[in-house]
């Protein structure tokens, strides 16, 4: 029975192969599935051009998932590489379709993951940048995509962070210097780009803070005021900024100042 005379229960979008052709069960190697139940031309069809049918059929069906590997359209396969038993994935890690890979590259154990390093698409290794064993991942460290250092910067251990802290990217240094030790974290208060000095502000110790009190830009001046010391708040009392200069004087009121605890301990 051909497929078109009945009713696509997935809704408006028609029954029909990868190529626009009406589906044909009575021709599908899988034609037996049909009378048992098993799949439905319309809602769970290996055949249909919509991905969410074909989806469906091999959450019912896993186990032939396998058999799909060499499927000629390439939704099939990145759905089948979803289900494909661990030994069969690896045959799609050359698919020519990035789609594909990036469901590969999903399920892929460590050491074949490291096949995708290099892939040609960055979304592919974006999803291999989450992936990757962290200490595999000074592999990407150079990697052409801003994304993909990103990542790399935020999963690398912290140890081997100064590999990146000359990144050609803001972003990325701004995240080695979410995470990067000192003395390492000094060097990057002289960084050219005000998104990495701010993160610096944030972290640096507070007897080093004050390197930063006089930054050329507002937002790492306030980030320096939120949480300086009286000496350099007192400083900052005459910034050329009314903001900076208020909050300077809001956290002074708001401090107690240590010497008198310890006058009055020892009287």
């Amino acid at each position: 029975m051909s497929a078109p005379s009945l009713a696509a229960a997935g809704g408006d979008i028609p029954p029909v192969d990868w190529l626009g052709r009406p589906l044909d069960c009575a021709a599908c190697v899988h034609a037996e599935l049909r009378a048992l139940g098993g799949c439905e031309p319309g809602r769970s069809c290996v055949g249909d051009r919509y991905a969410r049918r074909v989806d469906r059929f091999f959450r019912t069906h896993p186990g032939l998932a396998n058999a799909h590997l060499r499927h000629p359209y390439f939704e099939v396969r990145a759905i089948v590489a979803r289900h494909a038993d661990l030994f069969h994935l690896q045959r799609l890690i050359d698919d020519p379709d990035e789609t594909v890979r990036h469901s590969v590259a999903m399920r892929l154990p460590q050491r074949q993951l490291l096949t995708l390093v290099n892939d040609p698409h960055r979304e592919v290794r974006i999803r291999v940048a989450w992936r990757l064993a962290p200490d595999s991942l000074p592999l990407m460290r150079g990697d052409a995509d801003y994304h993909v250092r990103t990542i790399v910067a935020r999963r690398m251990p912290a140890a081997l962070l100064g590999l990146m802290a000359r990144d050609a990217d803001d972003a990325v240094r701004a995240e080695v210097a979410q995470r990067i030790a000192m003395p390492a974290l000094w060097a990057l208060a002289g960084d050219t780009s005000p998104v990495v000095r701010r993160v610096v502000a944030q972290r640096l110790p507070l007897p080093l803070l004050h390197r930063l009190q006089n930054d050329d830009d507002w937002c790492v001046r306030w980030e320096v005021v939120q949480r300086a010391d009286r000496r350099v708040l007192q400083a900052l009392q005459a910034d050329a900024d009314c903001e900076i200069r208020g909050a300077a004087l809001a956290r002074l009121q708001t401090l107690t100042r240590p010497a008198s605890t310890e006058e009055t301990c020892h009287g």
